[in-house]
């Protein structure tokens, strides 16, 4: 299978080199980035004349393999989709879909009525550790779900690398840290409980990583901090020690001390975390109610030492209580008294070397055999992953209005606003 890939980035290598190592080429490549575009044609075997900055440039090309692969940001998704649309490819998108709900129907509107398909990255679903959640919860053995507890960790490092020094850091440039880093959960959530999202509310804030919170006497970047020696965040702590794996390897290309000590000086990720221009919440807490009766609570912190989810399902006949991190899901049965012994049972998951726990080379074994037989519809295909994108844009209005958000009421108003442009 011929593949163009619009970003060659984070996401988009990881998608760009298992393609070539199944056997699959990447014909062509954009990237805005000069050191990123001539790594990933060294990778990738891409001839000079098929790199390109833009994207748009490669998109002005007729059609030039089966399929796209788009991992651009998050705002740059609308044009280059609808572009690759008008091309005639079908397309593995790296999520969201887009940070504005009213462009998201109109991609899958566009995409159904050309017969393209596209698959967002969800890649969740096809993780082993959900894929077993998934399969108990339908066995029926625990009867019905109930309620839901669910939790995304998403771990202080992780969080002042993506979303306080780095690309998420802010609503305006990218989207909400509920549709960039959440979204993943709340598709997680429609597919355990097998039913539509009814109505949402939400509270959060930015509460640490802020300017008020700086030690005494920091300065803008580690490298100039005259405190950097007590203080957990400065920048060659955190990426020194881990100089050849992530997310070390999105603050420079070249792994070495002293390709990091340039990057430090010079790029985002040498600035005091409590003095950028970030926005986005650090801290988030949401309700959801679905058609089928089940409540559920999620939240999302940066608080945590640990990048793991964990999730509390309440059914009626018994109980899951599952820690991606620490890759166990014990389910329990319910007992008469506490008099009688637990009927409970820990299921161990096999630890996967792809990432995302087996999920990134699930999507791609998902997207090509797809292309490739024409099968059926996807597991995370346009049409089943944009009520996640819905649900995050009404979360963080609710957020922000506190108000509960009724998602039929609130799906009718987008669609208006798409109708009269």
């Amino acid at each position: 299978m011929k593949l163009i890939l619009i970003g060659a980035g984070n996401r988009g290598m990881t998608y760009g080199t298992w393609a070539k190592e199944h056997g699959h080429t990447i014909v062509a490549c954009a990237e805005p980035r000069p050191d990123r575009l001539a790594h990933a044609a060294q990778v990738l075997d891409i001839p000079a004349e098929n790199c390109f900055s833009d994207g748009a440039a490669l998109l002005e090309r007729d059609k030039i393999a089966d399929a796209a692969i788009i991992a651009t940001m998050d705002r740059d998704h609308y044009g280059h989709v609808m572009a690759a649309l008008d091309r005639g490819y079908d397309i593995l998108l790296e999520k969201p879909i887009s940070p504005d709900p009213t462009e998201c129907l109109t991609i899958e509107e566009k995409a159904n009525r050309l017969g393209l398909k596209i698959i967002v990255c969800h890649v969740l679903r096809y993780t082993n550790f959900f894929g077993t959640i998934k399969e108990i919860l339908d066995s029926g053995e625990l009867g019905r779900i109930v309620a839901i507890k669910h939790s995304e960790n998403i771990g202080c490092y992780h969080m002042a690398h993506s979303f306080v020094r780095g690309n998420w850091r802010n609503t305006a440039l990218s989207s909400p840290i509920i549709m960039q880093k959440s979204c993943h959960d709340l598709d997680i959530l429609l597919w355990l409980t097998g039913s539509h999202c009814t109505k949402v509310a939400s509270f959060g804030s930015l509460t640490y990583f802020r300017e008020e919170n700086a030690p005494a006497g920091a300065a803008d970047r580690c490298v100039h901090c005259s405190v950097r020696k007590d203080c957990r965040f400065d920048a060659w702590k955190c990426y020194q020690p881990i100089l050849g794996s992530w997310p070390a390897d999105v603050v420079c290309l070249e792994q070495t001390e002293e390709a990091l000590a340039q990057a430090l000086q010079t790029g985002p990720y040498g600035r005091c975390v409590y003095r950028c221009d970030n926005d986005v919440c650090d801290h988030m807490s949401t309700i959801l109610e679905f058609e089928n009766g089940v409540t559920a609570t999620f939240s999302l912190t940066a608080q945590t030492s640990r990048i793991h989810r964990n999730i509390h399902i309440m059914c009626e006949h018994g109980e899951i209580l599952a820690d991606d991190g620490m890759k166990t899901i014990t389910v329990n049965r319910f007992p008469s008294s506490h008099a009688e012994k637990a009927h409970s049972r820990t299921v161990t998951i096999t630890p996967s070397a792809s990432g995302h726990g087996g999920g990134d080379s699930g999507i791609m074994e998902d997207f090509v055999s797809i292309l490739a037989s024409d099968a059926p519809e996807s597991r995370s295909s346009i049409s089943r992953s944009i009520e996640s994108h819905l649900m995050a844009c009404a979360i963080e209005e609710a957020r922000l209005t506190g108000s509960v958000i009724h998602m039929e009421d609130y799906r009718t108003q987008l669609n208006e606003k798409k109708r009269l442009g």
